[in-house]
């Protein structure tokens, strides 16, 4: 009798783990939960200009495609996050709540409420999960732009850029709260376990540029190899470097994640270069750059007295899904 509980305990949570609802049903949960207005303006064509038109200014300075969390009500938002909270990992959600939080320290800091709202950030939808085997869709506002395309089984989240104003915060309640921390903290550890040589090969400016290279660029190709290869670092240092990696990577759901780094360190290891700009410590304005056969990362932490952070992953081939998109029409063509 004992046993009973336990055999039905086992039999029934691979069943309940299987009924989570995939982010095909949950982009139908949103959708659905529009007016016909709202789902107008929300929902538009695959290929529409928008789509790859991104920036992580505040809305009031560049106009978003979509609809804002402020025309939404507390239902559609709980629909709106909880597909976001699916298409992304624990640590990513959590990161991304946070940045759209800082809004408020920014109103409270800049007495600018209109510039600073923490409700302009912006859903939308290209193509339609409801009948299309291929769609994509944007969250995206102050310091976040998160793109993702569909395809079936196959995911595609790129570009994704997290920025933090302020990187810390200095006074108030939440007084030393920092958003980005990994992603800093792990570049100071590896630019300062160099040895001199090794810095001479990394540095790449004695000064830190004023903002990431690519800014907004629709389309990046790989910039010019510079700063210090994977193979000219000691052991420990390789993993420091594939540890920051992870730190972008880890912002996908942990089996995209997984996949993406077994792929990375099977095919472009020996590609990878290390780049930093600036001062090696805090406070002061830094910069670094990763960049592989297939990827790019920025991060840089110049502005407001090096208290303002901009991050971003690039897929040279994969942004805006890209090479998911020509993939599927080159099996769609294949297959009539």
């Amino acid at each position: 009798m004992d046993k009973m509980p336990l055999l039905l305990i086992i039999y029934l949570v691979p069943l309940l783990l299987s009924f989570h609802p995939s982010n095909e049903e949950l982009a139908q949960r949103f959708l659905n939960a529009l007016n016909t207005e709202q789902k107008a303006k929300t929902l538009l064509n695959f290929d529409h200009d928008s789509k790859s038109n991104w920036h992580y200014f505040p809305a009031t300075m560049f106009e978003r495609a979509g609809i804002s969390l402020a025309e939404l009500n507390e239902e559609q938002k709980d629909a709106l996050f909880n597909l976001l909270k699916s298409s992304l990992s624990k640590s990513g959600y959590d990161k991304t709540l946070k940045i759209i939080d800082l809004e408020n320290v920014l109103a409270e800091l800049s007495g600018n409420s209109t510039m600073r709202d923490p409700e302009k950030y912006y859903a939308a939808f290209y193509g339609d999960p409801t009948k299309d085997k291929i769609w994509s869709w944007s969250f995206e506002g102050h310091h976040l732009s998160l793109n993702f395309t569909i395809d079936d089984k196959e995911v595609s989240i790129a570009p994704r850029f997290m920025g933090a104003n302020p990187a810390t915060i200095l006074s108030g309640p939440r007084k030393g709260e920092r958003t980005l921390s990994q992603e800093e903290d792990l570049g100071f550890e590896l630019i300062n376990s160099f040895n001199a040589e090794q810095k001479q090969m990394a540095l790449l400016d004695q000064e830190a540029f004023p903002d990431i290279i690519t800014k907004n660029d629709k389309e990046v190709d790989p910039l010019k190899p510079v700063g210090i290869r994977y193979k000219n670092l000691q052991l420990d240092q390789q993993s420091k470097l594939l540890d920051l990696i992870d730190v972008y990577l880890s912002n996908m759901p942990e089996n995209l994640a997984k996949q993406r780094m077994e792929n990375l360190k099977k095919e472009e290891l020996d590609e990878i270069t290390f780049g930093w700009a600036g001062a090696t410590e805090s406070g002061i304005g830094h910069y670094y750059r990763v960049q592989g056969k297939t990827f790019l990362i920025e991060f840089d932490n110049t502005q407001n007295k090096a208290n303002h952070i901009h991050s971003v992953w690039r897929d040279f081939d994969g942004d805006f899904g890209r090479d998911l998109i020509k993939e599927h029409y080159h099996n769609s063509n294949h297959h009539h």
